[in-house]
């Protein structure tokens, strides 16, 4: 059972135990997906409406829709369905409003969990502060 909170600690927990589920999956010849991540990290919480609620909270309007069964890419190459995949995760599991995820969290932790590459959100412009 993973604990879920809004933090950049736990969200750096998250990148790294979502490519050790990546490579657990692959020993055991199953599909790397939304369905079978959240079945190996809640178990039998992993109910089909919970599964369906973050695949629907996963998808935004610049990607494909996401689905459950969908093979995910692993996370240091394609990174971007796995930052909103573990966005709708943490705002299911927490009850929060999509404003409330910390981003700047979640991506910075993305660069803490795998330093080797390519930051999240390089395109972006900084802020003058």
């Amino acid at each position: 059972m993973i604990t879920i909170e809004n933090t950049q600690a736990c969200f750096v927990q998250l990148w790294l135990q979502l490519e050790r589920t990546r490579l657990l999956l692959a020993g055991q010849y199953k599909r790397y997906c939304i369905r079978r991540i959240c079945q190996s990290w809640f178990g039998l919480e992993a109910t089909d409406d919970f599964i369906w609620e973050v695949c629907f909270k996963a998808n935004n309007d610049d990607d494909e829709p996401v689905y459950g069964w969908d093979i995910l890419p692993p996370p240091q190459l394609s990174p971007r369905k796995h930052r909103e995949f573990l966005r709708a995760l943490v705002q299911v599991r927490l009850g929060l409003k999509i404003q409330q995820v910390n981003l700047r969290a979640l991506d910075a932790a993305y660069s803490i969990a795998f330093p080797l590459s390519t930051p999240l959100n390089v395109n972006k412009k900084k802020r003058n502060k």
